[in-house]
């Protein structure tokens, strides 16, 4: 039997900029999608189910769901075998890529994510630092507000078990002290778990682009090993 496979799928309320998992998809014999994790909070605050997926029940498909699907590049696309190269992949496997992109469109605030899983005792997740604008308070607006980073810059973390909006929040600062923003809730409460553990953590920046996107300009891997 097909080891089972799985993606949570986060929306961001474009009020608050809070990220709620709505959704999880499963890849196995079949593709399954139901809806879990934060999901009635996230109604609580405006967001709808899907409309190709209208009622809280588990639904099946023997192929990627289309409403998910058409969140890919065509795999007829002239340049698809660099859109591949640009994530690893060898070949077009629309989970793998949806795995890897996150699948994110400028018309709506969904975006896949792979879940925290340790292999042979080590996870590897890299990911935008969340939180940015308010944490270092450039609003979006000056850049030089920021804590200066490189390539290579080493992290701190930080749990944040007071936060009023997420007692699980995770800040992520650098050695000498300056807040940079927050890791992603969708991935704080297996963070903070870890983080109560003896295991050993390696955060370090991957690139801090000023130019495209304000909302993810600061990208870290981060490197999580259990004793």
């Amino acid at each position: 039997m097909e080891a089972k496979q799985y993606l949570y799928l986060v929306w961001k309320d474009p009020i608050s900029r809070r990220n709620y998992t709505v959704g999880k998809l499963s890849k196995g014999s079949e593709y399954t999608f139901e809806y879990c994790g934060e999901y009635l909070q996230a109604k609580d605050v405006g967001w709808d189910y899907i409309k190709s997926f209208p009622n809280d029940e588990t639904y099946h498909s023997k192929v990627l769901f289309p409403a998910f699907s058409s969140r890919l590049p065509d795999k007829k696309r002239k340049d698809i075998v660099s859109v591949l190269t640009k994530y690893g992949l060898s070949e077009y496997n629309g989970f793998d890529l949806l795995r890897k992109s996150g699948g994110r469109l400028p018309i709506d605030n969904y975006e896949f994510v792979e879940p925290i899983v340790f292999c042979d005792n080590v996870a590897i997740k890299e990911f935008y630092v969340g939180g940015i604008r308010h944490v270092s308070k450039c609003f979006g607006k000056d850049c030089r507000s920021l804590p200066k980073l490189s390539g290579g810059t080493q992290l701190n973390l930080v749990p944040e078990p007071n936060n009023e909006y997420d007692t699980n929040a995770v800040l992520v600062k650098t050695i000498d002290g300056n807040s940079v923003g927050y890791v992603p809730r969708y991935y704080s409460k297996d963070v903070t778990s870890f983080l109560k553990t003896d295991g050993k953590y390696e955060c370090v920046v991957l690139e801090k682009n000023n130019e495209k996107n304000c909302q993810d300009c600061v990208k870290v891997k981060l490197v999580m090993s259990k004793v």
